[in-house]
């Protein structure tokens, strides 16, 4: 006989010891391929064949029968391996005698099912019953898909267990590569299974086959002695007798087991209940394990564990597992409420709102957590950003801190840069005390920049998390795949998309809160009274120097960045723009009003040291002075992206930058005048600082007390020239090349108001050059009774008229040594005016006589 498969193997053997019928598992290789292949089956010698249960190729369940030997090997014989080898043994023990009334351990079936179907009825068996392999042979999976199958056979379902099993399906995804043969041994093992049901349980009856044996010999005994007896016959005398003895030893029988029977009813009862609670300990141990998880944190195995009891025991009918499954929803429910406590809590990270989000969204929290956590942390930010306000404020007042923040003088935006603003409006000052003197006073912040600078910051680290936890809301990346199949992101989302405007006027809320309080801090005129005291509550007595506003621009403008790198819809960020555009315009025009005051200390710088033009210093040092204040002004007044430009015009500001920069001409135009008309102590001060008007301040001043005012006139005259030919137009090209708008209008009002000062000027100096010049002539004419009427012959020219040319030859040496381009101006109108007198006098005489005409 050929074998096509190697013999069988055993390797384990559990129990390895025990007395007879003892329930053993045996564990090995090539155990056969089905119950029909199984052929043999000893045990220390005894054939365990008839309870035998092939379980699968590696594993045979069966009971250890009465053998004669103590210890023996297991051999298992198959129609394909043949006779097999073990490498294990079993140990056969004999059990000891007890007596009657002895007590004993009493063995409880560890296969017992506890069913907790409410219906009873359906025949089902227990899942620990079920046949793995009905068939009895082996299953071999086919590589057919489900959904094909499900397709095939709609409706139907290959768990064999089902009312509505398909045996075609069953074979198709269990058996699509088993030959024929084996087929024809699964039929005979179902057939063999059927007969099995059909004639009772043969197990058992194989078991007491001995005690069978035994009953049927002492009733043959007993019907032999009655044979015997004869007295079966009389009626009611051996068999009455009989029946008496043995109800007798019955009620005797059940006297003396009471006791036992109690106890062992007892022991079963604490098993059954044992066995319940082993069964189902994952539920009875739930509520503890689920305080214990919280405690240390692990909300993902209360989660798990949550929904494994839900599925478990959600709907149960028992009233233990109701009153236990209670106990685990109020402690879950005391787990949401703490999560939402921890969501809600403020300041957290965006990485712990998305867990603890998804956790309570796994939990199926009441409401909507993630919103619920976007409007709590909309209410902190704007909560951070008025405490901010506060602080500084009350820092301001001195009630807080003892000193003021200082800026980091690392950073790209210095006010160094602006620092010759202040350097040119105090002009010279003194070399011996200035030069030692601490500059690092230039560099401490005011209340208002360091607060500007601070809730930037704040804004920036804190919106970008906002506007991420509102985007992971509108796409559903909050919730786990839990939370996806059971449909909670697709209401999610659905929510999302209607609460779009609320979240677009949450932010809405943040720009205008920050927008406003900086208004508050730097711009307090362009907020109304009530904004004012939310917003407000700033020390105002001293304007914010020119020198911080470009450090605050810069600041607002990274600000704006960060937020568009953010790719928030630039219709929410528009009122920032509108922000920087009013600080752009205020920080020109208190610069240009800074420029203002330098030129008014102008006049006190003046030295009226002439040179080859005529011109002293004062018109190039205006010039400077303006080109460097739009000079620093070069990165406010260049528009980044996005922004509006200044255009020379403001929205809070009614004269505007160009305006500002109209009274800068003006006021130099005003000093100019005041220059030419009052003498150096004449000069007001008033204006300036203590600092500007010490003694040491111009000590390159020339005091030359005994300059004419003639001359300056003359110089003043000369400057007022250079300004309208050449430093004017220079400044209006440099005004449009930095993006101002209408400088023709404002250049034209300056020239006009140059003009016009000019006019004066030269007026006053021809009044005081003329006017001697031609009130000398007629004195001079008539001195000496000179008579036209009789007069001698004339031998040259009169006296009077010598002293008027040497008076207007005096006045053209005057000019021309201050400017030669003044001279012809000036000598016509001179000229002009004696000969408009000599004509008045001429024509007063009534006739002259030959001499008189001569002369």
């Amino acid at each position: 006989m050929s074998h096509t498969r190697k013999p069988p193997l055993v390797t384990g053997i559990s129990p390895n010891e025990g007395i007879a019928w003892t329930k053993v598992t045996i564990r090995g290789e090539n155990l056969g391929t089905g119950t029909a292949d199984l052929i043999g089956l000893t045990i220390c010698g005894h054939s365990c064949i008839l309870t035998a249960e092939w379980m699968s190729a590696s594993k045979i369940v069966c009971r250890v029968g009465q053998a004669k030997n103590e210890k023996g090997d297991i051999i298992v014989t198959t129609r394909s391996g043949g006779r097999g080898t073990s490498t294990v043994s079993f140990k056969l023990l004999k059990p000891e005698k007890i007596g009657i009334l002895d007590q004993s351990a009493v063995w409880v079936e560890e296969m017992n099912y506890y069913d907790m179907r409410p219906d009873r009825n359906k025949g089902m068996p227990p899942l620990s019953l079920r046949p793995a392999n009905p068939l009895g042979i082996e299953i071999d999976k086919g590589r057919f898909p489900p959904k094909e199958l499900e397709a095939l056979f709609p409706g139907m379902s290959a768990d064999f267990t089902s009312e509505n099993f398909s045996a075609a399906w069953y074979l198709i995804e269990n058996h699509s590569a088993t030959s024929f043969d084996q087929l024809k041994m699964a039929v005979m093992h179902l057939k063999k299974q059927a007969n099995k049901k059909n004639e009772g349980s043969l197990a058992y009856v194989k078991g007491g086959l001995s005690t069978f044996f035994e009953a049927q010999d002492a009733l043959s005994a007993i019907h032999q002695k009655l044979e015997a007896d004869g007295t079966e016959k009389v009626e009611g005398s051996m068999t009455q007798k009989l029946e008496n003895v043995l109800n007798r030893a019955s009620n005797t029988a059940d006297t003396l087991f009471q006791e036992v029977l109690g106890r062992k009813d007892k022991a079963d009862s604490t098993r059954n209940a044992l066995n319940v609670l082993q069964r189902f300990k994952f539920l009875f141990n739930l509520p503890l394990n689920i305080e214990r998880n919280i405690q240390k944190g692990d909300y993902d195995v209360v989660i798990n564990d949550y929904e494994k009891a839900k599925s478990l025991f959600g709907k149960t009918e028992v009233q233990v597992f109701k009153k236990y499954y209670a106990e685990v929803e109020t402690r879950v429910e005391a787990l949401r409420k703490l999560l939402l406590d921890k969501l809600l809590e403020t300041p957290s990270t965006l990485h712990d709102q998305k867990r603890y989000i998804r956790y309570l969204s796994d939990l199926h929290a009441e409401g909507d957590p993630a919103w619920q956590c976007i409007g709590a942390q909309h209410k902190w930010i704007l909560q951070l950003m008025h405490n901010c306000k506060e602080s500084y404020v009350k820092e301001q007042k001195g009630h807080v801190l003892a000193h003021s923040p200082m800026l980091d003088l690392d950073t790209e935006v210095r006010p160094s840069s602006l620092g010759h603003l202040s350097r040119s409006a105090s002009l010279k000052r003194g070399s011996s005390n200035q030069s030692s003197r601490d500059e690092t006073w230039r560099f401490k912040a005011p209340q208002q920049v360091a607060f500007v600078e601070k809730l930037t910051k704040l804004v920036v680290s804190q919106l970008p998390n906002f506007w991420k936890l509102w985007i992971s809301y509108v796409n559903g990346s909050l919730f786990s795949e839990t939370a996806e199949k059971s449909g909670q992101m697709e209401r999610s989302k659905k929510n999302a998309r209607q609460r779009q405007n609320d979240f677009k006027t949450m932010i809405q809320q943040v720009m205008k809160s920050l927008v406003k309080l900086i208004r508050g801090a730097l711009l307090p005129f362009s907020l109304g009274e009530n904004e004012l005291r939310e917003y407000g509550g700033w020390e105002t007595k001293s304007e914010l120097s020119g020198q911080w506003l470009p450090h605050v621009i810069q600041t607002v403008r990274l600000c704006y960045e960060s937020l568009t790198a953010l790719e928030i819809p630039n219709d929410m960020l528009q009122i920032i723009q509108d922000l920087i555009f009013d600080l752009r315009v205020r920080c020109i025009m208190i610069t240009l009003q800074h420029t203002t005051e330098d030129a008014k200390r102008l006049a006190e710088k003046e030295d009226w040291v002439v040179d080859n033009e005529g011109l002293t210093c004062l018109p190039s040092q205006f010039e400077q002075c303006v080109m460097h204040s739009l000079q620093s002004l070069k990165g406010v007044l260049d528009s980044r992206p996005g922004e509006t430009s200044h255009g020379g015009q403001g929205t809070q500001e009614p004269a505007g930058p160009l305006g500002a920069a109209a009274s800068t001409a003006q006021v130099f135009i005003d000093c100019l005048e005041q220059l030419s008309t009052k003498p150096d102590s004449d000069v007001d001060t008033t204006h300036l600082s203590a600092d500007v008007s010490s003694p040491d301040l111009f000590g390159s001043i020339h005091e030359d007390s005994s300059l004419s005012l003639e001359r300056r006139l003359l110089i003043v005259l000369s400057n007022c020239c250079y300004l309208e030919r050449h430093t004017f137009l220079n400044l209006a090209e440099h005004f449009e090349k930095h993006g101002f708008q209408g400088v023709e209008k404002i250049t034209q009002v300056s020239m006009d108001s140059l003009k016009e000062l000019d006019q004066r000027l030269f007026e006053m100096y021809i009044e005081l050059k003329a006017d001697p010049i031609v009130g000398s002539l007629e004195p001079g004419i008539y001195a000496g009774y000179f008579d036209w009427k009789d007069c001698l012959t004339p031998t040259g020219v009169r006296n009077y008229l010598k002293e008027a040319l040497v008076h207007i030859i005096a006045v053209h040496a005057e000019v021309f040594t201050v400017s030669k381009e003044l001279v012809p101006r000036v000598l016509s109108r001179i000229v002009e005016a004696v000969a408009e007198e000599l004509s008045r006098l001429m024509q007063c005489v009534s006739s002259f006589s030959r001499n008189g005409a001569l002369q």
